[in-house]
């Protein structure tokens, strides 16, 4: 099964693409800020992630150099 991570500060946006893609099939992690991204990087590995920008913490900007 795909694994996607789903990165955003909006809660209401992270429930609604959890709920299609976990009705396409897929395995979804959901973080609301950056530090809880890099935390999830440090444990799993995803085929996928959807990451916004400007979220807490620490932007999306800098999670992928995290």
């Amino acid at each position: 099964m795909k694994k996607i991570l789903i990165v955003d500060d909006e809660q209401d946006l992270r429930d609604l693409l959890d709920n299609y893609l976990t009705n396409e099939g897929y395995e979804v992690s959901k973080a609301g800020d950056g530090v809880e991204a890099l935390s999830l990087f440090s444990k799993y590995t995803y085929d996928l992630v959807v990451l916004d920008i400007m979220i807490p913490k620490i932007d999306g900007f800098g999670v992928c150099e995290g």
